[in-house]
C-alpha cells in the first residue's frame, strides 16, 4: 500500500481574536521587552479591568495559542479627547476612566508586537482589525496619541512640529509615525507631556485620527442611555397594612408620582414590606420574618409590572428571601424593559443575625441600565468601602442604598459612609430610608430617616455635596437630576482625582475570584 505523505508542520499558525484574562502572562512578556525603559508591563488588575470594561476592543494575534501581538482600545466620547490630554488622563492608572459604553469613537491605548515576530506586518493586521471594529460598532473615528521615538535625534535641530512635518513629507523616517501615516491616520495636533517617561519622544505625543466614512449618526428614539437621568428616592412611612394589596397600592402611589415627573429610576428603602410582619407571630421574630418572605415573589412581580406600566426602573428596596432553608435580605432591580436582577445584602448586623437568623450573600454585581451602570449596597454594606470601590472599578456612576435605621446615630453611620463613598468613588450616591412607628412589630418598632442624594465634592457640584435631601422623619418622594457629564469632567480634570490617584504600587484590593483593583 502506498504510504500517505504527512503534511509538514507550518512554522506559524496565526489567529486574530479577542484577548482573554488568561493571556496576561503572554502580554506581560511582550510589554516587558517592548517597554523595558518605560515602566514595562501593566499590572494584572489593569489588564483585567480593561477586558471587563470593553472586551471587544482588546484584540490580539496568537501563534499556535501564544499571544505575539496585541492592540488595546477604549470606547470614548471623541469630544472629550479632541483637546490636549495625556496618556494618564485616558487610562488613569488602570481605572480606564475615559471609557464610555455609549461613546462615539475608539481610543487606541496601545499596539505592540513581540520583538521575535517583527517583520510579519502584524501591526497592520491589528490596525485593520481596529478599523473593522470601528465600522461594526458604527463609531465615527479612531483616536490615539502616537509616539515619535525618532525625535530625540533631531531635538536640537527641529521643533516637534517641524519634525512631524518632515516625517509627513517623507524627509525623515520615524518608525512609529511613518507607519501610522501609512495606515491612513492623519495628524490633529502635537501634545506636550503625553507620556513623560517617553524619553525617545521627548515626552511628546501626536494626536492621530482615522475617520470612519461609513459612520451614520443616529439618535435613538427610545432606550438610549441618558447623560442627565432623573432619580426618585422614596422616604417611606412604616404604617400598618391590612393586606398585601393595600401595601402594593401605597408603593404604586409613589411609582406613579415619580413617573409623572418623568423619572428614570425610583429607589425604595430596606425592608419596605416590614409592616406586614404584624400579621405573623411576634413571639418568634425569626419565624415571622420567614413567613414575610412568602410575599417576596409576588412583590417582585408587582414591581416588575409597575416598571413596565409606568416606564421607570425600580429598585424595590429590600425584602426577605427564604431559600434552601436560609434567610437572606435581597434587593430587586426591576427594569422598564421587563428584565430584573437582584443584589443580596452581604454584611449582616449582629441584631439581624440574632433576631431573624439572616445570612449574608456571596456576590456583588454591577447592573447595566438605560441610565448607565449602577450598584446596590443594602444599608450596612455601605460601611465597607471595598465594595463600592469594586463597583467603581466596574464603571459605576450611581450607587443606590436602601437602608433601615431606628435611631439617629445609626442613621448617621449610613449617611456619613454614603457621603464618603460619593467622594472617594467620584459618583452619585442615593440613600432611601423609612420613618414612622410600627407598634407590636418586634425589632421594627421605631424608624429614623433623612433620605438624600449625595454628589462628589468639587466646584461643579452643589455646595455641601448634596443634590437633594428630604425633611427628616417625614414621608415624601425626593427627585434629583444627575449629570454624568460632570462626573466625566471630574474624573479627568477635578481639583483632586481619587480614582486616578490611588497608589497601587503600595496597596490593592483583591476579590476572591482573583480580580484585583
Amino acid at each position: 500500500m502506498p504510504v500517505k505523505e504527512q503534511s509538514p508542520e507550518s512554522e506559524h499558525e496565526l489567529r486574530l481574536r479577542n484577548l482573554k484574562i488568561s493571556d496576561y502572562a503572554d502580554i506581560c512578556e511582550i510589554m516587558e521587552r517592548v517597554y523595558a525603559g518605560m515602566g514595562g508591563a501593566w499590572q494584572v488588575h489593569e489588564f483585567e479591568n480593561l477586558i471587563s470594561l470593553f472586551p471587544e476592543g482588546q484584540i490580539c494575534i496568537d501563534d499556535k495559542g501564544k499571544v505575539i501581538a496585541a492592540a488595546l482600545s477604549l470606547r470614548i466620547n471623541a469630544d472629550d479627547f479632541e483637546g490636549k490630554h495625556s496618556y494618564e488622563d485616558v487610562i488613569a492608572d488602570g481605572d480606564m476612566v475615559g471609557n464610555e459604553p455609549e461613546g462615539d469613537a475608539l481610543y487606541g491605548i496601545d499596539v505592540f508586537v513581540h520583538p521575535d515576530y517583527r517583520g510579519l506586518r502584524l501591526g497592520r493586521r491589528l490596525y485593520d482589525a481596529r478599523k473593522e471594529l470601528c465600522e461594526q460598532l458604527n463609531l465615527k473615528s479612531i483616536l490615539f496619541g502616537g509616539r515619535i521615538p525618532g525625535y530625540r535625534e533631531y531635538r536640537n535641530e527641529l521643533t516637534p512640529l517641524e519634525y512631524v512635518n518632515k516625517v509627513r513629507s517623507n524627509e525623515i523616517y520615524d518608525p512609529v509615525l511613518t507607519f501610522q501615516l501609512s495606515n491612513d491616520f492623519h495628524i490633529k495636533k502635537v501634545m506636550k507631556n503625553y507620556i513623560p517617561e517617553d524619553r525617545k519622544s521627548m515626552s511628546y505625543g501626536i494626536l492621530m485620527e482615522w475617520n470612519n466614512i461609513y459612520y451614520e449618526k443616529r439618535q435613538k428614539l427610545f432606550g438610549g442611555r441618558k447623560s442627565y437621568p432623573r432619580l426618585g428616592v422614596v422616604q417611606w412611612q412604616m404604617r400598618p397594612f391590612q393586606s398585601f394589596e393595600e401595601f402594593i397600592q401605597q408603593a404604586e402611589f409613589f411609582v406613579d408620582a415619580v413617573a409623572g415627573y418623568q423619572g428614570d429610576m425610583i429607589l425604595f428603602p430596606e425592608m419596605l414590606n416590614a409592616p406586614l410582619l404584624r400579621n405573623f407571630n411576634q413571639e418568634n421574630p425569626a419565624e415571622a420574618m420567614r413567613s414575610l418572605a412568602e410575599y417576596t415573589a409576588p412583590l417582585r412581580e408587582e414591581f416588575l409590572r409597575m416598571a413596565l406600566a409606568y416606564n421607570i426602573n425600580i429598585v424595590a428596596g429590600s425584602v426577605p428571601e427564604y431559600r434552601d432553608k436560609k434567610l437572606f435580605n435581597v434587593s430587586f432591580l426591576c427594569r422598564r424593559d421587563g428584565t430584573w436582577d437582584r443584589q443580596y445584602k452581604l454584611h449582616i448586623t449582629p441584631d439581624e443575625a440574632q433576631y431573624w437568623g439572616l445570612r449574608g450573600g456571596d456576590s456583588l454585581k454591577i447592573f447595566d441600565t438605560d441610565m448607565g451602570k449602577v450598584g446596590i449596597l443594602i444599608c450596612f454594606d455601605v460601611e465597607f468601602p471595598e465594595l463600592s470601590r469594586y463597583l467603581a472599578a466596574k464603571g459605576m456612576n450611581v450607587l443606590l442604598i436602601p437602608y433601615w435605621t431606628d435611631t439617629q446615630n445609626a442613621y448617621l453611620r449610613v449617611r456619613r459612609c454614603a457621603q464618603a463613598r460619593a467622594v472617594e468613588n467620584e459618583c452619585y450616591v442615593a440613600i432611601s430610608g423609612s420613618v414612622g412607628n410600627l407598634p407590636k412589630v418586634e425589632n421594627m418598632d421605631i424608624q429614623y430617616s433623612q433620605s438624600a442624594v449625595f454628589t462628589p465634592s468639587d466646584f461643579a457640584f452643589p455646595h455641601g455635596a448634596i443634590a437633594a435631601e428630604s425633611t427628616p422623619n417625614t414621608e415624601m418622594p425626593l427627585i434629583a437630576d444627575l449629570d454624568f457629564d460632570l462626573l466625566r469632567e471630574l474624573r479627568r480634570q477635578g481639583s483632586v482625582r481619587n480614582l486616578q490617584s490611588r497608589r497601587r504600587d503600595l496597596y490593592q484590593i483583591r476579590w476572591q475570584n482573583g480580580e484585583s483593583f
